[in-house]
Formats: C-alpha cells, sequence, structure tokens
C-alpha cells in the first residue's frame, strides 16, 4: 500500500496551485529589466501598498532582497550593520554583506523569543568621533517573524523602539520580512503597522503564501530606485518576470487567508509531539507554522534515527542540531 508523504520540512516546500499555474500560463508580460512589465508593476505597487511605503521591487529570493536593501543603505565598504546573532541574515545567506558588499556584521544576542535587547542595541553602536579605529555604524536590522526562534513574532511596540532608537542616531532600520504576513496574522497587527518604523522591508512570498518564486522589497522611491540598480549588478534583473509575479498576487489573494489555519495546525502539533515520552515542546513559543521539537537526553533516540523512521512512515522533518527535529508546519 501507498504512504501518503506528509511534508513538514519547510515552508519553502510548498507547490503552486492550479489557479496560479493558469495565471502563469495567460500572464500579461513585458521586459521588466526596462521597466515594462506590467503584470511585475501591479504587484509590486500592491506590495508597497499592503507594506505602507512607496514603491517595490521584485527579487528572484529573499537573501537577494536582503542582501540588495543592506548594500543600498550602507554604500561605503566598512560600514557596519547591527543585526541578531541568531538572524537568517547572518546564519543562512552565505555572509553575502561581508563578501560582495564589504559590510561588517556586529551581531547582539538574540533572545528566545527573537527580540534583541534595546540596551545592547545602543550599546552595539559605534562612537563616530573613534572613526579612525571603528567602522561607521549605519544600519540595523530585525526580522519578523523570527526563524530560527520558531517563528515568533516581533511586537509593534518593540519594533517602534528600536525604530525611535535608529532614528536618535541617525541610522535606517531594515526588517526582513520573510514571514512578515505570518507575524501581522499571528499579532492581529495590518502590515504596514508591523512595518511603520522601518527605512526598507524585506517579503518573500514563496513561503507560506506559496508561490513558486520571489520576494518584494519596499521603501521610499529613492531607495527602491537605487536597489533596482543593485538588482542588475547581482543578476537579478530578469525580464519576463509578470510570469512569477503573476502567480505571487494569486498566493496574496488566495492563500493570506489560510495562514491562520497554518498557525492552529502548527499549535496542534506541537502539543500532540509533546504527549510522545522522550520529545519536547515548548508549545507557549509556538506562534506561527513554525515548530522547534527536542529530543530529551534521557531518549534513546537522536536525530537521524528520529529522521529515518518517519520518512519511513511517510514524516518528512528537517533535523537542526544534534538533539533537535524540526517541524514545519507551514
Amino acid at each position: 500500500m501507498a504512504i501518503r508523504t506528509v511534508d513538514f520540512r519547510s515552508d519553502t516546500v510548498t507547490k503552486p496551485t492550479e489557479s496560479m499555474r493558469n495565471a502563469m500560463a495567460n500572464a500579461e508580460v513585458d521586459d521588466d529589466v526596462l521597466g515594462y512589465d506590467p503584470t511585475a508593476q501591479r504587484l509590486e505597487a500592491e506590495m508597497a501598498r499592503i507594506m505602507g511605503k512607496e514603491a517595490g521591487l521584485f527579487v528572484p529570493s529573499g537573501t537577494m532582497g536582503n542582501l540588495i536593501c543592506l548594500l543600498t543603505h550602507c554604500q561605503i565598504r566598512g560600514s557596519e550593520v547591527i543585526l541578531g546573532d541568531n538572524s537568517h541574515i547572518h546564519v543562512y545567506e552565505n555572509g553575502g554583506i561581508s563578501t560582495i558588499g564589504g559590510v561588517h556584521p556586529r551581531t547582539v544576542k538574540n533572545n528566545e523569543d527573537g527580540t534583541m535587547d534595546v540596551d545592547l542595541i545602543e550599546a552595539a553602536i559605534r562612537d563616530s568621533s573613534f572613526e579612525i579605529l571603528y567602522p561607521t555604524t549605519r544600519l540595523i536590522c530585525l526580522e519578523n517573524s523570527h526563524a530560527r526562534s520558531g517563528g515568533r513574532c516581533l511586537t509593534v511596540e518593540y519594533t517602534d523602539k528600536v525604530g525611535e532608537l535608529a532614528k536618535k542616531y541617525g541610522l535606517k532600520l531594515h526588517i526582513d520580512g520573510a514571514r512578515i504576513f505570518n507575524a501581522s496574522v499571528a499579532l492581529g497587527v495590518p502590515v504596514h503597522r508591523l512595518v511603520q518604523a522601518a527605512d526598507s522591508v524585506s517579503a518573500c512570498l514563496s513561503k507560506g503564501l506559496g508561490a513558486p518564486a520571489g520576494s518584494v522589497i519596499v521603501g521610499s522611491k529613492s531607495f527602491i530606485a537605487r536597489a533596482k540598480i543593485l538588482r542588475k549588478t547581482l543578476g537579478g534583473g530578469m525580464r519576463q518576470i509578470g510570469v512569477l509575479c503573476t502567480a505571487a498576487s494569486v498566493a496574496l489573494q488566495e492563500n493570506l487567508v489560510k495562514l491562520e489555519g497554518d498557525h492552529r495546525k502548527a499549535k496542534i502539533l506541537a502539543e500532540e509531539l509533546n504527549k510522545i515520552k522522550g520529545l519536547k515542546v515548548d508549545t507557549a513559543t509556538v506562534d506561527t507554522n513554525i515548530v522547534y521539537c527536542h529530543i530529551l537526553k534521557e531518549s534513546k533516540i537522536n536525530r537521524t534515527y528520529l529522521c529515518k523512521i518517519l520518512e519511513q512512515h511517510g514524516i518528512l522533518v528537517l533535523p537542526e542540531g544534534p538533539m533537535r527535529a524540526v517541524k514545519w508546519a507551514g
């Protein structure tokens, strides 16, 4: 008998729906590098509207989106960005800000809820009077929701405080909003309010929303104009991208309303996993669509064995660390 596969590895393994495929087959397209693709223009304008910013730009991936934003803010090599030590940009994006942009990361410890203590952020800002010795701090980065903290959500109040700190020192604030829609749904706060304090935001369309590819970055018109040049420099300028953008538009229309259900299922999964001897989930930390399952030390199994047994039963998970298996319910 065939075993049904249930894939909890990541919300990035979503497949485009039939309506997305139909829209892609019939998309109105033109050359986007020259600025003429109407479907891309509509998506970018809609994303900017949703996030309360002046303009948007479609990019192939969230990693490129973050890289473009950071390099647009930090145009002088040797600039420094303050970000979490457990953030996606710092851990999972190949050190691109340094290798490509010459930007120096200054990390601050992420708390278990994904925040960084505001006083520690302030303490990390370089003294400009010692620029003969120090890199120049130009940017602060937040991540909402925070993936490696289990999809925890940063509140409006917290983000506003960091935004106020950035303004106090003449810095910019970027939000890695790969899952900003999940945070918005979980907190019951409109996206534009969540990112109001930010100068730029990157938002992924191919995770919980289920589009086949792409992210959109948003900011002021002048910021996006500079970002578009960097997108081309990095090889992200594509021609008839309306084929991808139309699928993303369908995702916004059809799948945004499904995120609440994803979060509810993740909570149920966490509660049921907690009933299994040898496993432990802190259910209070399950805010969105990510569940971290810890293997207790007294257990006689390890992550490799657990993942193998689950796969034999048609359940796919993503291992994370020697005693932790990650369940993604996106």
